[in-house]
């Protein structure tokens, strides 16, 4: 099953390629995306990836979170679940 990690602090250099490149030492990356300001298409610092197994997911996280990438510390978390929008 699929498992979805938060990545907060990111140096604002970083693309989704070298995001991916950095977790896929851990494991198989499904997806690595950062959340972009969707007016100035600025990153906001923080970004979603996700691998295969709950396994490679917890390697990453304890490889990761912590760790100096391009002068900043960055932290790994479990993503917690999207909330519903309420409906209007």
């Amino acid at each position: 099953m699929a498992k979805k990690l938060f990545v907060g602090n990111l140096p604002f250099s970083m693309t989704d390629d070298s995001l991916m490149q950095l977790f896929a030492a851990y494991g198989t990356v499904v997806s690595a995306n950062i959340v972009f300001d969707k007016f100035s298409h600025r990153s906001k610092g923080f970004a979603f990836v996700e691998f295969g197994t709950e396994e490679e997911a917890a390697k990453a996280r304890e490889a990761l979170d912590g760790s100096e990438q391009d002068g900043r510390n960055i932290a790994v978390k479990d993503a917690l679940p999207r909330p519903d929008k309420p409906q209007m």
